[in-house]
């Protein structure tokens, strides 16, 4: 198990062991604990949520004891079991709760503006999320069913539709913000640099950037793109949480296609050979709404937290 500690910006305490092109870096993996291994689920009936009603899990993970991802300020006693823990685990993710998961709700959101320089981003000082993932990963689709609206963000079935750099208000008190995607082959060459070079800009000089919510399509195997995405946001201390999107997508066996849960144990086995610890994650589909209020829930711990510090 790995508890965060208290850094700068909530940086989620990942490092790499070894890089991934073209990144370089050099710190040694922790050792590996004994697993105990629990499936996820959530109770909330220590900490106060505000009634967010939680899908049934469908697609069920096993998650090793060690592998948990614990929030700042969380208490977790030495000789906890993975019984005591079991009701802490927000479903279809390693993520435990805290005592900031708290106004979780999205009860108002608006568009405000698109920005291509992170200087001319709104200086509201509120704290913010940033989705980013491939292009065509379901990002925009992920962000109307966090707020529940179907055209708060554009959606389109062709891929790299957002260019800028897109803040949405919520609850008057903290931004979504939509990226560019990444690794749209199609998109002009001069855009993917001038996409590349103001979205990086803004994960690293950024002062209310939370934490980046990096898209991984579940639906299929990994992808090399995503790995060096994360590798470089893991380089750079940069907070990330990992959202596996389309987990409601069932491949024929009989084509060889894996389920969700498979591509996804299989993306974080990668991640594990690159990463001093595992970063939070969680399972969603946007048909379904599965892990949208435990996004929601994580949100709202990470900032409480940002917020009081």
């Amino acid at each position: 198990m790995v508890v965060l500690l208290h850094l700068p910006r909530l940086h989620s305490a990942v490092f790499l062991t070894k890089s991934l092109s073209p990144y370089k870096t050099h710190f040694n993996l922790i050792p590996k604990l004994r697993r105990h291994v629990i499936k996820s689920t959530l109770s909330t009936t220590s900490e106060p949520t505000h009634n967010l009603t939680l899908p049934e899990e469908e697609t069920p993970v096993q998650i090793s004891l060690e592998k948990l991802f614990v929030p700042p300020e969380t208490d977790v006693p030495s000789d906890a079991s993975t019984l005591s823990l079991r009701s802490r685990i927000l479903k279809g993710s390693n993520i435990l709760l805290s005592k900031y998961a708290r106004d979780a709700q999205v009860m108002q959101a608006e568009f405000v503006k698109s920005s291509v320089k992170t200087q001319d981003c709104p200086s509201d000082g509120f704290p913010e999320f940033a989705l980013v993932g491939r292009s065509n990963v379901g990002k925009s689709s992920l962000l109307n069913s966090l707020v529940r609206r179907k055209r708060l963000a554009l959606t389109s079935k062709k891929p790299g539709k957002t260019q800028c750099i897109n803040h949405f208000r919520i609850n008057d008190s903290w931004f979504l913000v939509d990226l560019p995607g990444y690794g749209y082959a199609a998109a002009p060459h001069e855009l993917r640099i001038d996409w590349q070079k103001f979205t990086k800009d803004y994960f690293l000089n950024r002062p209310t950037l939370v934490s980046v919510f990096l898209l991984i399509d579940a639906s299929i195997p990994a992808k090399p793109i995503d790995l060096e995405y994360a590798s470089w946001l893991g380089e750079n201390q940069i907070p990330m949480t990992l959202i596996f999107t389309k987990c409601d997508k069932r491949k024929k066996k009989k084509n060889g296609g894996k389920r969700p849960e498979e591509n996804v144990n299989d993306f974080l086995d990668l991640i594990r050979g690159f990463f001093q610890a595992e970063p939070p994650w969680i399972m969603t589909s946007s048909v379904t709404n599965q892990g949208r209020d435990e996004i929601l829930l994580h949100m709202a711990q990470l900032r409480n937290y940002w917020l009081k510090h």
